[in-house]
């Protein structure tokens, strides 16, 4: 196989290996919550409440939040329970030699976790919203917890009390790669005790959070968007009256 061969071939597979480096499942479409600021303020909430206990978010500000429409006084009142200044970056009290010897791994920072988790298998919002979604019950985990897109994760379920605990399905199918085998292949999730919240309340509750970390990614991102489309359309219009006036000067020339 020539080198342009072996290139197309390599390019093919890799939003296949990119799913399966991510667990081997498909990634569920994470719903938009980007112009919705009832559904950003709520993820917000969610983050404080569930998140900043082990993770740090060291590129945010409590005070930015005020770009979600809420003021000083509700940011104080709801989501500062730590003593923190509103002024001051949303930070985690958990030492950090304490969470590598409880989870085995120091926790990662979520400033931008949903653009470092974008992938040819969906975007990081998807990675998130279908991670959240798949805890499993495992008693062989140290944690008690287990997970279909990210295997073996060091990561306890921190929002159990909301989903509940369920546990996974399998079937026996054949193999593909072998005749004759059969292997176990997931076939849904069985709930063994209901949370708070019901199925459908709690995708939303997750989608709500999700949207939170997408915003926190890239506060600025619907400003850009906004500023980008008025670019181009000036761009458009001043290309326009520049074909037009080069037209009149050379009509005059000849």
């Amino acid at each position: 196989m020539n080198f342009p061969k072996k290139l197309l071939a390599i390019l093919a597979l890799l939003p296949g290996l990119a799913l399966a480096n991510e667990g081997g499942i498909a990634l569920d479409k994470a719903p938009d919550r980007s112009n919705n600021m009832a559904a950003l303020q709520h993820g917000a909430k969610l983050f404080v409440n569930y998140c900043l206990n082990c993770h740090n978010a060291s590129s945010m500000r409590y005070n930015r939040l005020r770009d979600l429409g809420l003021t000083e006084e509700q940011i104080k009142a709801n989501l500062l329970f730590t003593g923190d200044k509103v002024g001051e970056m949303m930070t985690t009290t958990m030492n950090p030699k304490d969470a590598k010897a409880w989870f085995g791994v120091v926790p990662p920072d979520l400033s931008v976790i949903s653009r470092a988790k974008a992938s040819g298998a969906g975007s990081g919002g998807d990675y998130l919203y279908t991670y959240l979604r798949t805890f499993y019950k495992d008693d062989t985990r140290p944690t008690g917890w287990n997970n279909l897109v990210v295997n073996n994760v060091a990561m306890p379920h921190v929002l159990w009390e909301l989903q509940g605990v369920q546990k996974v399905k399998m079937k026996e199918v054949a193999d593909p790669h072998e005749e004759g085998k059969k292997i176990h292949q997931f076939d849904g999730f069985e709930m063994v005790t209901p949370g708070k919240l019901k199925k459908l309340e709690y995708d939303t509750a997750v989608a709500d959070l999700v949207g939170y970390m997408e915003w926190m990614a890239e506060p600025a991102a619907q400003t850009r968007k906004k500023l980008g489309v008025a670019v181009v359309l000036f761009m458009a219009l001043f290309a326009i009256l520049a074909w037009r006036l080069n037209a009149s000067f050379w009509k005059e020339v000849k």
